[in-house]
């Protein structure tokens, strides 16, 4: 398959340069898809959904975030959740004067889909639609309320102070290669501050209160026996919102990762649909679930 690809750096809040990537088909894109990782990860690890789409005549966009990958910052620490709003914000402007008047999109894969819904319940213009993958609504054994309440504290006395995500590779995909990829990858981590930790907990307890507010057209995917964040989650999120231009696809029996699962090829398929109906302005509005 014939891509171009590049390496360039966004200028976020602070004078930051993070570093992003972007794989464009030959000729004019159809649409484009701006990518936003999850925690420890970066956005080179979303390869599947490169090749499929760009195969199809869609350009993709990646970011590594502050505190991951190859951008600056120590890794998993922000000081405030708003921190990631302004490097989305840089993001998609870098991203919209890249491909202007084109069908832009936002997908964001766990944390990035916490990033992404606090970011366009604020910010929907400009969008014309948003994916969101294995979103940390329930996470597994994370949100106990003695880790809250000891996030809580050293969030105020110690910020920086570095903790282990309790994450277990082996329920990211079913895939045994996808996993000693992630294990074998020097650019992923397993650390978050207490002051990330505690930003997390009250971003993802807002963005759950303000879900009648979304107002962009939304596909929410996940892995039916994620072990990460629960499958039920993200279905009790999508009853939540209601505005009717709203979809749910459950791989069956997925795991954390649905874009790197086996599967994925039916994936990433729903996602080109959502891709091309909605990339019309006169796009009607639609309510699906596939759970």
């Amino acid at each position: 398959m014939v891509m171009e690809h590049a390496e360039e750096t966004v200028e976020s809040t602070g004078g930051l340069k993070l570093y992003a990537q972007v794989w464009r088909p030959p000729g004019e894109p159809r649409t484009v898809v701006a990518i936003v990782h999850g925690i420890g990860e970066h956005g080179g690890r979303f390869k599947n959904i490169v090749h499929h789409l760009v195969a199809r005549g869609h350009a993709v966009y990646a970011i590594d975030l502050r505190g991951h990958g190859r951008s600056p910052g120590q890794r998993g620490h922000l000081l405030s959740w708003a921190e990631y709003r302004e490097d989305v914000k840089a993001f998609l402007e870098k991203v919209s004067a890249r491909e202007p008047g084109r069908p832009l999109f936002i997908y964001g894969h766990s944390m990035g889909g916490l990033i992404v819904l606090d970011y366009v319940l604020r910010h929907p213009e400009g969008l014309s639609g948003t994916i969101i993958s294995g979103p940390p609504f329930e996470s597994v054994g994370v949100a106990t309320p003695l880790m809250v309440a000891s996030a809580r504290i050293l969030s105020r006395l110690w910020p920086t102070f570095s903790l282990e995500v309790p994450l277990e590779p082996a329920a990211l995909s079913r895939e045994p290669a996808m996993v000693t990829q992630y294990l074998e990858d020097p650019l992923v981590h397993r650390k978050c501050s207490a002051r990330w930790a505690a930003e997390a907990i009250d971003a993802n307890l807002w963005v759950k209160a303000h879900a009648t507010d979304l107002r962009v057209p939304l596909l929410l995917l996940h892995g039916e026996e994620d072990r990460i964040n629960t499958a039920a989650g993200t279905r009790r999120f999508f009853e939540s919102v209601t505005f009717p231009d709203k979809a749910l696809y459950v791989l069956p029996g997925g795991y954390h990762e649905p874009h790197n699962d086996p599967g994925h090829e039916q994936v990433l398929q729903r996602v080109e649909e959502f891709l091309l109906s909605h990339a019309p302005t006169t796009a009607r509005p639609r309510s699906v679930s596939t759970a």
